[in-house]
């Protein structure tokens, strides 16, 4: 069996770090992150949380696991493995709002047992399917009575101000967060709001105000620094804090359409009756047969697709497409449905890169797309066509994200193509069918075709081959 590796994103907390073990995922306690472990283990809070599937399924188990004989290490806890890994600058508003309504629902239930919140990242929560899920059990310290909320500007750089920039700007917070991997600045969100924003009295709070602070510490002598650190802050000021915001950031809305042009597929995309019957009943043909344990859906629009593959025998499916707005309507249909479904705001032609330290400490999608199968509908023509890309690029990449899967290729005569091509010169002389089925047999057979529409729409179940 080969030694327990550290996860690459695990190394900034001294409480303990993550590490992977084969097919099971393992959390040091260091002696420095054990006392506060065993008090906040001994309150009950942190199984109460398990229990009501808020903190991921945490166990002690032996610290031989590790290769340790003791050393630093005071205890080693196992957790249930998540289906897939997620970043918050891949969130949709309703999944980013969801996973900042939990941290403070968490904070506050934790200072009713003496305890607190040590930080609020964002990365701190997952989802299986679109509820959210904290795991980070050691994040969870001792209260210490007049304790600030230290995390705060943390909050509120990876919650609040990119919840704001979508809900009072109507701009997406999702390339900003992925440019820069702590959150939205709030001196940086202050450039874009208006004056009538600014002059709110919670954006002044949490917004305005701590960034003038900020500047003034700066140019404070430390004496003056040390007798405001020595202020404290009653429990119930701390609790009433925590509840405004709740209540704030429960009442933000997300913009009401998208303007990608993606948006509206659903509504308008040239199939008629029988063609929609015919493409759903291929799905759940391939779904029932397959029974993928992982399904990615790339360009999943709302869902529609996902959900006919989960009732036919998917376990977890996750969804990608790059538009906001599109997948905040699938994200919510997920949560009202309780489908094993999370849909993420990715682009196809820009997915989600290695970043952060050493360009390892955020995964890149393809590194975490560990599926069984795959759907790609509606995806190769705006690929192609729309982006520039490659014919049998589209495919390879495709084919490399699963080892069976179904992809959809439109022809030119289609009207979408149509209409894409409308204001430019058509030179895409190598996008055809033939080119089509050629790429897929690069890399796979050919299981089954469907004709959706008869010399327009193809549908191509693809297998790697063992």
């Amino acid at each position: 069996m080969e030694p327990a590796r550290r996860d690459e994103a695990s190394f900034r907390d001294p409480a303990g770090q993550v590490y992977r073990l084969e097919d099971r995922i393992l959390r040091s306690v260091s002696a420095y992150g054990a006392p506060d472990y065993e008090f906040v283990r001994d309150s009950g809070l942190l199984s109460d949380l398990i229990a009501s599937n808020r903190l991921i399924s945490t166990d002690e188990v032996s610290a031989d696991l590790l290769g340790t004989d003791g050393g630093n290490v005071r205890y080693v806890l196992e957790h249930s493995l998540i289906p897939f890994i997620s970043y918050p600058y891949e969130w949709c508003f309703s999944a980013l709002q969801s996973a900042a309504l939990l941290q403070l629902d968490l904070l506050e239930e934790s200072l009713g047992r003496g305890v607190t919140l040590s930080d609020a990242s964002a990365y701190n929560v997952q989802f299986v399917g679109p509820e959210p899920l904290f795991i980070d059990p050691l994040s969870f310290r001792r209260y210490q009575e007049g304790d600030y909320w230290t995390a705060h500007q943390q909050f509120c750089e990876q919650f609040l101000n990119p919840l704001l920039l979508t809900a009072l700007k109507d701009v997406p917070f999702n390339g900003w967060f992925r440019g820069h991997l702590e959150g939205i600045r709030s001196e940086d969100l202050n450039q874009f709001l208006s004056w009538r924003h600014l002059l709110n009295w919670r954006v002044l709070t949490h917004v305005t105000l701590p960034v003038r602070l900020q500047s003034r510490v700066r140019s404070t002598k430390d004496a003056q620094i040390e007798r405001v650190k020595k202020r404290r802050l009653p429990r119930s000021s701390f609790l009433a804090m925590i509840g405004g915001l709740r209540k704030w950031i429960a009442g933000l809305k997300p913009p009401a359409t998208g303007s990608n042009s993606w948006s509206g597929y659903e509504e308008d995309n040239s199939y008629d009756a029988a063609a929609t019957a015919a493409k759903a009943g291929f799905t759940e043909n391939f779904a029932s047969t397959v029974e993928p344990a992982m399904l990615l859906d790339m360009g999943c629009n709302t869902g529609e697709y996902a959900k006919i593959a989960l009732q036919a025998g998917a376990k977890e499916a996750v969804g990608f497409d790059n538009d906001p707005a599109t997948v905040n309507t699938a994200f919510l249909r997920a949560k009202a449905q309780n489908l094993r479904f999370l849909p993420l705001v990715v682009d196809a032609a820009d997915p989600s890169p290695g970043q952060g330290w050493l360009g390892q400490e955020r995964k890149s999608l393809k590194d975490r797309a560990n599926a069984d199968a795959l759907l790609a509908y509606a995806v190769v023509h705006h690929l192609a066509i729309g982006r520039n890309i490659p014919l049998p690029e589209i495919i390879a990449w495709l084919i490399s994200l699963a080892p069976q899967g179904v992809i959809e290729f439109v022809e030119k005569e289609d009207p979408m193509i149509g209409r894409m091509l409308q204001l430019r010169d058509d030179i895409f002389t190598d996008y055809s069918r033939d080119a089509f089925l050629a790429a897929i047999g690069d890399h796979a057979e050919i299981v089954d075709t469907c004709e959706v529409i008869k010399g327009r729409r193809l549908l191509v179940w693809y297998r790697r081959p063992r």
